[in-house]
């Protein structure tokens, strides 16, 4: 207990006397946290994803393995696993101009999926928050 108290201690004197280097370390970390999020795609929640799919016929990415793809996944989404995104990318093609929403097991795995297909040409790339745990949380359905 000495020690967490004396790291606190020491880190309190530390932010004192460097109080400019701990606020421009905070300003960066900031920045570079908006900047990543956005080339990422835009997170959209299940209602708003549900709103695309119905209303902008999106077309929805299953970026998890074929085994948990199997397990459940929403309706007519087509499943590209994560690590065959780039050897798959031109089955996505026919689909660049619609809206596209990808779908991870937790919302965790679809940001490095979104910046892959941003970088190649694809302009409405949309990541589901919370992936397929949130779609479960909130009773949507899944097919088998």
């Amino acid at each position: 207990m000495q020690r967490v108290l004396d790291f606190f201690a020491q880190m309190a004197e530390f932010l004192g006397n460097h109080y400019l280097l701990a606020l421009a370390f905070l300003v960066v970390m900031t920045l570079l946290v908006i900047t990543e999020g956005r080339k990422g795609g835009k997170t959209v929640s299940t209602q708003q994803a549900t709103a695309l799919i119905n209303r902008e016929n999106a077309v929805v990415v299953d970026v998890r393995s074929k085994k948990d793809y199997a397990a459940g996944h929403i309706v007519d989404s087509l499943n590209i696993p994560s690590d065959a995104l780039t050897k798959r990318m031109s089955e996505l093609d026919r689909h660049k101009d619609k809206a596209l929403l990808l779908v991870c097991a937790n919302g965790q795995h679809s940001g490095p999926c979104a910046k892959l297909l941003k970088a190649a040409g694809y302009n409405n790339v949309n990541r589901l928050s919370g992936g397929i745990a949130g779609w479960r949380a909130d009773s949507l359905p899944l097919v088998k």
